[in-house]
């Protein structure tokens, strides 16, 4: 799973040439290790002198007074014929006459930064005399990216018949050293993408989000020219009557769906009452846009990455392109990384599906008066090449003929919960309208409501009482009627 990459490390050599010793020292250069591995630093050194002492640090990317601090992780000293490890138990140390090595098992991020192997020898004039020279290297521990993942930019997002709209897909890559390498396909084939700037770093999280929608508002107008240009449009197919009938459509749902389906509602309303209303017990519709667009869109590319606490970084690379619901639906696009860590490319996919044939269920099955219903949707009806709805879809209920059980208009979610239903529902029907921006279904199912007979046996038991205590509220109007009169 890992493969080295070469490291561009900092060796530094110092050599001392004195008619009195000779000493000559270097360090051998390194790829980038991968956290977990096992590496091994070798200091060499040539001498004609007594061998005095070595010493290796590592390094401290934190600044003291007078210069970096520097932790001490070996030791030999010739003068008593021992080594000595500062390190811990399980780093074991070799060290040799002409070249010293260390051993640093399973690296982790805290072994990142530069190391120096200092060599000290006696002058061979004098033994209170001796000679330095070090060489340093920088080791570098990569990280493979921990987390890869691709969701849709501003989700959820309602259906549009009427307008072009933009679509974002959005890959997260998290835990990684260095950044990787983004890149996306489309049902297994390389897109080719319009660079939109150059990398960008996030100072802050929470602005990621800001990023993607000032990112998205920037390129409205050239993916909207791009969906509309006269050369899309095929004039003989489009009849005045037709243009007109949409220009009133496209009116009359210029707030959205949701404005377009009040519309529908109202103009039913004028025409009919709502209790002639016919509809079947479910209906599945799905009506795709009216507009025409070019079949190969320009795919824009931006990516963003950040600086964890950790010394990972996180990488958040767009996507996005004019959406053609009909061409786009189920279309199957991956994010891929590559990375030095990697022996192959990270993947995730996505498969873009628009909601169809909504699966409803009713909680209880037989519901009573008083009783708490619930209405979920369950699942939908996906095709062969997606195993999810994707983007998230928006769910919205609604009742025919009139308003919901609270006042409400419609309700937004996937379940509709109506407390203590009374019996005037009974044969009510409610409408499911699911929708994503590649597409729209409503699915419909009738309540009936069954009498409660505890219900009717409480209310019977309350009756009956109520007629017992009127003759005894009668007895004593009566008398009390009586006595009134024999007073006077």
């Amino acid at each position: 799973m890992t493969g080295p990459l070469t490291l561009c490390c900092l060796l530094s050599a110092h050599t001392l040439s004195l008619t009195a010793g000779y000493l000559s020292v270097s360090i051998q250069p390194l790829p980038s290790v991968v956290i977990g591995d096992t590496v091994t630093l070798k200091c060499n050194f040539q001498t004609d002198g007594i061998l005095r002492e070595i010493v290796w640090f590592r390094v401290s990317t934190q600044v003291v007074e007078g210069g970096s601090a520097k932790q001490k992780i070996f030791t030999y000293d010739a003068m008593y014929n021992s080594t000595y490890s500062h390190m811990e138990d399980n780093h074991r140390r070799e060290d040799l006459v002409y070249q010293s090595t260390v051993r640093l098992p399973e690296v982790q991020m805290e072994d990142d930064g530069l190391y120096e192997c200092h060599v000290g020898i006696y002058d061979k004039s004098s033994t209170d005399k001796v000679i330095l020279a070090s060489g340093s290297i920088t080791l570098t521990v990569i990280v493979p990216p921990k987390s890869i993942s691709v969701v849709a930019a501003n989700s959820p997002a309602p259906f549009s018949r009427y307008e072009a709209h933009n679509f974002t897909l959005v890959c997260i890559v998290t835990g990684a050293k260095p950044a990787p390498m983004v890149y996306f396909k489309r049902d297994g084939e390389l897109i080719d993408v319009v660079p939109t700037d150059q990398l960008s770093s996030m100072e802050d999280p929470s602005k990621g989000r800001g990023l993607e929608k000032s990112f998205d508002r920037r390129l409205v107008g050239l993916w909207s020219s791009r969906a509309l240009t006269s050369g899309d449009l095929d004039d003989t197919k489009l009849k005045k009557s037709l243009l007109e009938q949409e220009g009133k459509l496209a009116r009359l749902g210029q707030d959205g769906p949701d404005g377009l389906e009040k519309g529908r509602e109202h103009g039913s309303k004028s025409d009919s009452e709502p209790t002639t209303e016919v509809i079947p017990e479910t209906v599945v519709s799905r009506e795709f846009p009216r507009w025409v667009q070019s079949s190969d869109p320009l795919y824009y590319f931006q990516q963003q990455q950040q600086a964890a606490r950790d010394g990972t970084m996180e990488v958040r690379a767009m996507l996005t392109w004019s959406l053609n619901p009909q061409l786009d639906n189920e279309a199957l696009f991956s994010c891929e990384v590559n990375h030095p860590a990697l022996s192959m490319p990270m993947q995730a996919e996505v498969t873009l599906a628009a909601p169809r044939g909504p699966k409803l269920s009713m909680s209880p099955s037989k519901a009573t008066v008083g009783d708490t219903v619930r209405i979920t949707v369950q699942g939908f009806q996906l095709g062969p090449s997606a195993s999810e709805v994707f983007p998230e879809p928006i769910f919205t209920w609604t009742k025919v003929g009139g308003t919901l059980l609270d006042g409400r208009e419609e309700h937004n979610g996937r379940e509709l919960i109506m407390e203590r239903v009374p019996a005037e529902l009974n044969g009510s029907m409610f409408r499911c309208t699911a929708q994503n921006p590649l597409g729209s279904t409503d699915t419909h199912t009738r309540l009936i409501v069954f009498d409660n007979p505890r219900l009717r046996k409480r209310q019977f038991i309350a009756i009956n009482a109520a007629a017992r205590e009127c003759p005894l509220i009668l007895t004593s109007m009566l008398l009390l009627l009586s006595l009134t009169c024999e007073l006077t």
